[in-house]
């Protein structure tokens, strides 16, 4: 790995000049893992509630109790440091746990996607040497356990959504989950090396095990797409986390530790719920209100007026949506304060009647899964510039460069390449050391983005060096697609791109070219890609041609297909 990208004291840029009152320019980074802050926060806030997910709740003292039995529940497994531990699960209770109940234990996390296919899984944890999975019921029934012979990891922990909550819900929500559609509640054959969450955890002592777990040390492996298909995982170590975590509550100068409430929708498998949601709100003292499904609108409105929630971090789409829920007009959501907004533009007039709604202030800022992930916001109280990411975030430089030259730093409204270089920039890519060089050349992550700075230092995005969709803050890599859609008997070429789309910001489109003489239709498309793609990266659109754009070296043009769409308006 390349090592952390922390800077000597900031030299003077345009943008600091529009800071917040009490947002240092320079933040003096505590030198603290995720675990120490677990503990800080039981410590500091333990009779305060922690989260709550339906109807069960635990405050601080109980979270970190159950994580410390998570942790010598997984040592009892055989979990030592350095063992990586994936988690494939929704957001709720055990999610947390077992994310600090792993690194407690010494492991390094690979957050997965409950929405991934076998093929998907496979990959992922090969890649990463996953030797435990911590799973949910359903995924294992489905997808799992008939497949387990082609899977990684040896040993399995399985949770139900019910396990923590009370009655009367611990005995409907069964009920209900085993009949919905898609299934969400399974019960767990006995096997060898399967064991359920909630009797292996409660069953354990609560005794932390002991060990010299830095700053330094690995904390995270989060799986991010690349442009040839293959997803790379983002080497992020306690210390990326914790100061991004730091960096993120001091830009919010007026939160007041302990007394919050924070929405937590934005999937925890996802870099933005992991430390905006999750991370941020135990370091801050906030209550987490859970909701594992977001785009369940009426929860996410019962979950806000019912638990006041202050902090929403979210995207574009769930604004827009709560926005024109049925009657919300009709409720009080102004116990909202703050919302940040990533993932994807949002439009102004989305966050104008969101902010008219609850009486909140929305920032739009920037990040990705190599960085932590956030490197820029708006101002909270000051220059809001809509339409922009914002500035960098304390302690944290920026820049445009050529997109072909990077030793060519450009002026202002110039359009280039966005670098970034900060404490919370990874250490590299898991195994891949020649991609880690090429991407943090120089000591500057090399973001892929296009982006321009105006004369005050904020940044925009002008588009990507990459050919990566957006949907709804999910990315999506064309040559994954192209690769699964090729795959089909029927087809000869296809070449995938990102269209716009009001509801999740860009949806997938795919140009296939068939064999001669075959025939397909847009439907038969799409049920194909649903078995080996997760449901956000199937196209939603297709579109038969009687032959692709190519350059002269026969690669295919992807920026004349969305010329051509553009065009076609």
């Amino acid at each position: 790995m390349l090592g952390n990208m922390a800077l000597e004291p900031m030299e003077s840029r345009s943008w600091h000049a529009h800071y917040d009152e009490g947002v240092p320019v320079d933040l003096a980074f505590e030198d603290i893992t995720l675990n120490e802050y677990t503990e800080r926060a039981a410590k500091t806030w333990g009779d305060r509630p922690a989260l709550t997910f339906l109807n069960c709740s635990f405050t601080y003292s109980e979270l970190n109790d159950k994580v410390r039995r998570c942790a010598a529940a997984l040592r009892g497994l055989g979990v030592e440091k350095g063992t990586r531990v994936a988690i494939q699960l929704p957001n709720i209770p055990q999610a947390i746990i077992a994310f600090h109940g792993a690194l407690r234990a010494g492991a390094e996390v690979v957050m997965t996607n409950p929405l991934y296919t076998l093929r998907e899984i496979e990959h992922q944890w090969k890649d990463a040497d996953c030797d435990l999975a911590i799973v949910a019921d359903f995924i294992w029934e489905e997808t799992l356990e008939p497949n387990r012979a082609k899977l990684r990891p040896k040993t399995y922990v399985v949770a139900h959504i019910p396990d923590y909550l009370r009655f009367p819900l611990n005995l409907l929500a069964p009920l209900k989950l085993a009949r919905a559609k898609p299934k969400r509640y399974a019960k767990v054959k006995p096997a060898k090396d399967v064991h359920e969450f909630k009797p292996l955890v409660e069953g354990a002592p609560p005794t932390p095990p002991s060990l010299d777990v830095t700053p330094d040390d690995i904390a995270v492996l989060q799986y991010t797409g690349g442009t040839t298909g293959l997803s790379k995982g983002a080497v992020l170590t306690h210390r990326n986390l914790s100061c991004n975590a730091q960096q993120i509550h001091s830009w919010f100068p007026k939160v007041d530790p302990g007394n919050e409430s924070t929405l937590i929708c934005l999937p925890l498998f996802h870099v933005f719920g992991l430390s905006v949601g999750m991370n941020w709100s135990i370091w801050s003292g906030s209550k987490m209100v859970l909701v594992p499904n977001p785009r369940d609108i009426p929860a996410l409105v019962k979950a806000i007026t019912k638990h006041k929630v202050t902090l929403f971090p979210g995207v574009p789409a769930l604004f827009n949506a709560i926005n024109n829920f049925p009657g919300v007009e009709n409720l009080d959501m102004t116990s909202v304060k703050s919302c940040f907004s990533g993932s994807a533009p949002i439009a102004k007039d989305v966050q104008e009647k969101f902010e008219a709604l609850t009486k909140s202030t929305i920032i739009e800022g920037f990040g990705m899964s190599e960085t932590s992930p956030v490197t820029h916001v708006n101002p909270l109280y000051g220059t809001r510039k809509i339409g922009s990411i914002g500035i960098p975030v304390s302690s944290t430089d920026s820049k445009i460069v050529d997109a072909e030259d990077d030793s060519k730093e450009l002026g202002v409204g110039e359009e280039g390449e966005l670098l970034v270089r900060g404490p919370q920039v990874m250490q590299g890519y898991w195994n891949r050391e020649e991609e880690s060089a090429e991407v943090l050349a120089g000591g500057w992550m090399h973001t892929g983005d296009l982006a321009s700075m105006d004369e005050d230092g904020f940044f925009k995005i002008c588009g990507r060096k990459k050919d990566m969709i957006n949907c709804s803050g999910l990315k999506v890599f064309p040559d994954e697609v192209d690769e699964v859609l090729m795959g089909h008997p029927a087809i000869l070429e296809a070449a995938t791109i990102g269209v716009p789309d009001a509801e999740r910001g860009e949806t997938v489109k795919s140009f296939i070219v068939l064999n001669e003489g075959a025939s397909l239709t847009a439907e038969e498309v799409e049920k194909f890609a649903r078995e080996q793609l997760a449901a956000y990266k199937i196209p939603r659109k297709v579109e038969f041609m009687d032959e692709l754009p190519k350059s002269s070296v026969m690669k295919i043009l992807r920026r004349e297909l969305r010329d051509r769409e553009e065009q076609q308006g």
